[in-house]
């Protein structure tokens, strides 16, 4: 097992990485909370019919409550996230009980918003089955989505600890792999170059990762983002370089409709755009030959939908809550693990898209 301590402004809290460490999540609540008075679980229909067992058992000493949430983003709605409140209501939670988000992205972004808000705030516990959840399990950015956007309400709430029990990971389609693993490369593009040509050398496809390489790439990738989070928990300054790619795979996603494309598979497009416009803007020496060549062999699309508008695409990307009074700013890279912010003009956006469609 290996443990990585997140320290943020608000809070310090551990990740706890390896096989079986769910089995350590009963010990670790009994001794950070005392005086608990009920657990409540929140999974998606997925992870709960694989793995719901495991986590009852961990936590057969509590008295636990369960809600099932649709899988992927079906689960950050309004209407979701008001079922589980009433869910937790009716159950009769307190501010003495805890939130478990026992899933992917989605269901960590949804159950840390639900403990966010339920009673003002009470504690919770990310347990990520996923790749992807890596990244959004971390950092303490929690929220639901809007028609308008992606994760446009929301809160920064750190949960008390992480689980990230690999064992996990084992039943991933490799759709999801691809859609975690764009993550990890997001972290050694904008700040570990060392990590970044590892994994370029080293990973040749994703249908079976070892969990050796599971464990460094996700540890390396944790660490990363607390390079980040600890310098800049409410985004104000250098953790929004954490959205390399962000603002263009937001848009792809939301355009298309949530849960046509993974989150990691936009914003795969996202990073291309992204290295295209550094190579002009930020004077970026990058093969990305090589680069495309190595992600069409992990078995990522590398083209921009042809389906999609680029003006609602740029619309998209205006309404992003990054932009700044409807201005689009793009996170570029000066070099390898140098990441800078770049505001862009809707006309020379429009233009970089069509040049960045037509040269595929």
């Amino acid at each position: 097992m290996k443990q990585i301590s997140i320290q943020t402004a608000s809070k310090t809290y551990p990740v706890f990485i390896g096989s079986d460490v769910i089995k350590q999540l009963g010990a670790f609540i009994n001794h950070a909370f005392p005086f608990l008075s009920k657990v409540l679980i929140i999974t998606d229909e997925t992870v709960g019919d694989l793995y719901q067992f495991d986590i009852q058992q961990a936590l057969a000493d509590f008295r636990v409550q369960s809600y099932i949430v649709p899988s992927g983003e079906k689960a950050k709605t309004f209407e979701v996230y008001y079922q589980c409140l009433t869910f937790a209501l009716e159950n009769k939670l307190d501010r003495k009980s805890l939130v478990i988000a026992f899933g992917g992205g989605a269901v960590g972004d949804l159950g840390g918003f639900v403990a966010a808000t339920f009673m003002r705030g009470i504690p919770f516990i990310q347990v990520p089955t996923t790749i992807l959840a890596h990244d959004s399990a971390v950092g303490g950015k929690v929220a639901i989505n809007h028609p308008s956007g992606k994760n446009m309400i929301g809160a920064f709430y750190q949960p008390e600890a992480v689980f990230y029990d690999l064992n996990f990971l084992e039943s991933l389609p490799l759709h999801e792999k691809r859609s975690g693993f764009a993550e990890v490369v997001k972290h050694g593009l904008i700040h570990d170059p060392a990590l970044y040509l590892w994994l370029s050398e080293h990973i040749r496809s994703l249908v079976r990762l070892s969990v050796p390489d599971l464990s460094y790439m996700l540890a390396r990738g944790i660490e990363v983002k607390n390079d980040f989070v600890s310098l800049d928990e409410r985004e104000t300054g250098v953790r929004a370089f954490l959205n390399f790619g962000h603002t263009l795979g937001h848009a792809i996603e939301a355009e298309a409709g949530y849960g046509k494309w993974t989150h990691g598979e936009a914003v795969v497009i996202g990073m291309l755009f992204a290295l295209e416009l550094s190579r002009k803007k930020a004077g970026l020496k990058f093969d990305s030959e090589y680069f495309k060549a190595w992600l069409k062999q992990l078995g990522y699309a590398i083209k921009l939908p042809k389906e999609l508008s680029h003006e609602k695409l740029v619309e998209r990307m205006r309404q992003d809550k990054k932009s700044i009074d409807q201005k689009v700013n793009f996170v570029l890279l000066k070099e390898i693990g140098s990441p800078i912010s770049y505001e862009i003009t809707d006309e020379e956006l429009l233009n970089e898209l069509y040049i960045f469609h037509k040269g595929e």
